[in-house]
């Protein structure tokens, strides 16, 4: 009777060691689903259509990314004012949204891979002598609210800073006069001042991109999970050049 319970003892503790080797090599669990915040405000990157549907370089290749790493992807239209307080709160799971990687937002936030890299411009009326920011001085400026053209504008002693919740606000301030130039990044600064008919006669972009950022797919701090598996959609996307393609498609240099 002692050596069955003793036989007893070692075939459950063998049972024991077998699962928990098997639960500490299991991989991480992967996302089927997840949910993309973005402010579909910033064309060409992202933005609402004719048919209320958001689309945009930023919207497509994050759909390459899903595709390339294996998981769905829905995405929902969010005010850049909030949009980082709702990735916190867990309203979704990511936000693609042109956001630049700054040291600043890595304390807060964790990030995927940089996926393109974008400068900030100077747009003017085409009346306008002035080439730079500093050259505005005793004028005022727009830029979106938390950007980093918005930052940039606060570095120019002189030079006031107007803040707008929505980039197209800024434009329609500066075609009625009420402010000397807008700050944005280079695609959407492409998109107001020379495609939009409304202001490519009005408008014209000075100088050359003045900063070189890197934008990143933000994911709530301490998800690494999300990460690498958005990384491995990157680098696939990559390595398929399907960026390549995407630039291309959305005009982008």
């Amino acid at each position: 009777m002692q050596s069955i319970r003793i036989m007893a003892a070692v075939l459950a503790l063998t049972g024991f060691c077998f699962a928990s080797a098997a639960t500490a090599a299991a991989p991480a669990k992967q996302p089927k689903a997840i949910t993309v915040a973005t402010d579909a405000t910033w064309p060409p990157m992202e933005m609402v259509n004719s048919s209320k549907k958001i689309v945009g370089f930023d919207i497509d290749f994050m759909t390459a990314v899903a595709k390339e790493a294996g998981f769905q992807v829905t995405f929902k239209n969010t005010a850049w004012d909030g949009i980082f307080a709702g990735v916190e709160a867990g309203q979704y799971d990511a936000i693609i949204s042109s956001v630049t990687v700054t040291d600043e937002r890595k304390a807060k936030y964790d990030f995927s891979s940089p996926y393109i890299n974008i400068g900030q411009v100077l747009v003017v009326p085409k009346t306008e002598k002035g080439s730079r920011i500093a050259d505005l001085k005793g004028k005022r400026i727009g830029a979106q609210i938390g950007t980093t053209g918005a930052m940039e504008v606060k570095k120019n002693a002189g030079v006031e800073l107007k803040s707008y919740d929505e980039v197209g606000l800024a434009f329609e301030d500066m075609a009625a006069g009420r402010i000397a130039g807008v700050v944005c990044d280079e695609p959407t600064a492409v998109t107001y001042a020379l495609q939009k008919k409304e202001y490519n006669t009005k408008f014209k972009i000075v100088g050359k991109p003045f900063t070189r950022e890197a934008y990143g797919i933000v994911v709530k701090k301490g998800n690494k999970d999300l990460v690498a598996q958005i990384n491995k959609g990157i680098a696939a996307v990559k390595k398929k050049k399907i960026d390549e393609q995407l630039r291309k498609k959305w005009q982008l240099k």
